[in-house]
């Protein structure tokens, strides 16, 4: 496999941070590959990244102030000539991949200056930048977006590359070198627009979204074909390439017509990979940070995403954040994620620091206190663990109550003793 040595890139962790970016919900064919023993970790030797283009896996580790890369390609391995070009040509694909043009620690300080809300995010949340997705896949995966998690998402977008797309290559595991694995490309639209394909999808798990998939894949081979063109992509591909050509609007409306498409799905596509950088996809989730943070009035219930409230949202953040607003929510959405709740916190790892520093449990709580930016945390704010940790809190505090009304009525020798016990019992718990 090739090439074996990783080449580096300069880019900052302010530009671009891999461990935000390829698991905040844009993508969800990475494989992020760590030792079995760490914990948390950024660092060269502790995570790569790895991704599966049509004809390499292109592998990825960063540092600090460096984005490595490398290439591996399926034998026969080509000559060394060829390999320089294919090296250049993962240069460029990263570069356009992850618009590396833009400048983001500039548009942070725009938006910071825009937006105290997003100033206050924005040094925990460095390096959040939008990728410039291939159309098909980017569709194909955000119609399987509906109603689901992140972790869902990227198991049935494996699923499809698995039983839909023959393996490019193997390779070792970067820390476990005995184990192998195995790597497929995403599938052209012609591979899942036979009728069989929607039943087979439900067998293996997708729901109503089986149906949406094999159907959309049907209509764009039917209207714009599957033959082979540039970068031995399909017509069809390559007709949903060329919507970045297209106004905002123009592209939209091409997007809804697909089966499964709705006005959420198909602004994901506008933003993720059609350059569409003014466009914020609006979902309950969006809506509950513009309650929480932007003073929009929340509904009793749970909200009802109409064409009225969805178009008010965009227009607020747009007129917040201007023309890459897309990417602002981005970070703000990043942020808002469970599992983002510990992200850019303090992490002290050292024996030294250890010692100096809070027990678990109290180091648990303070982060999710942290998490509500200064605010007093309501119930739903709180994580699971500071929520169980103030339901425990009341409980002791009517045995307490309980316990102290007890004695005072039937005094008994020993009593300020008990009352002290259980005082002491509880700050135990607390501790």
């Amino acid at each position: 496999m090739a090439s074996a040595t990783f080449k580096s890139l300069p880019v900052p962790i302010a530009q671009l941070s891999l461990a935000a970016v390829l698991k905040c919900g844009q993508s969800f064919r990475w494989s992020i590959l760590t030792p079995d023993d760490l914990v948390t970790g950024t660092t060269f030797d502790s995570v790569e990244y790895r991704f599966c283009l049509k004809d390499r896996v292109v592998c990825l580790r960063q540092s600090s102030d460096t984005l490595y890369y490398r290439s591996a390609f399926p034998d026969p391995l080509p000559s060394s000539d060829i390999l320089l070009q294919r090296d250049n040509e993962t240069l460029l694909w990263l570069r356009d991949y992850f618009q590396l043009k833009l400048d983001l620690v500039v548009l942070y300080k725009q938006w910071a200056a825009k937006d105290k809300v997003f100033a206050s995010f924005q040094s925990r949340f460095e390096g959040i930048r939008i990728l410039r997705q291939d159309p098909w896949e980017n569709l194909i995966s955000f119609i399987c977006s509906s109603n689901n998690n992140i972790s869902r998402i990227s198991k049935m977008v494996q699923n499809l590359c698995i039983h839909y797309s023959p393996p490019l290559l193997s390779l070792s595991h970067p820390f476990k070198p005995s184990e192998m694995m195995e790597y497929h490309p995403f599938p052209p639209p012609s591979a899942l627009a036979t009728p069989a394909v929607g039943l087979h999808l439900r067998s293996l798990g997708f729901g109503y979204r089986a149906n949406f998939i094999q159907r959309t894949a049907e209509m764009l081979v039917d209207t714009h074909g599957s033959t082979l063109g540039a970068e031995s992509r399909e017509s069809s591909e390559l007709w949903l390439q060329k919507l970045r050509l297209s106004t905002t609007s123009e592209a939209r409306e091409e997007l809804l017509k697909f089966v499964g498409v709705g006005r959420k799905v198909a602004d994901c596509v506008l933003l993720m990979s059609l350059d569409k950088a003014e466009v914020v996809p609006v979902d309950t989730h969006v809506y509950q940070i513009a309650v929480k943070h932007y003073g929009l009035k929340s509904s009793k219930g749970k909200a009802n995403m109409t064409p009225k409230l969805y178009d008010e949202l965009s227009s607020k953040f747009f007129k917040i954040w201007g023309e890459h607003a897309g990417w602002a929510h981005t970070i703000l959405f990043t942020a808002d994620l469970k599992s983002f709740a510990n992200y850019g916190l303090p992490n002290p790892s050292s024996s030294s620091s250890a010692m100096n520093s809070p027990s678990p449990t109290k180091k648990r709580k303070a982060v999710a206190l942290l998490d509500t930016n200064g605010e007093i945390p309501t119930p739903e704010s709180l994580t699971p663990v500071s929520s169980q940790m103030c339901k425990v809190e009341a409980k002791l505090e009517l045995v307490d109550v309980a316990l102290s009304n007890t004695l005072h009525a039937f005094p008994k020798t020993g009593e300020l003793n008990m009352v002290e016990r259980v005082k002491r019992r509880k700050r135990g718990m607390r501790s």
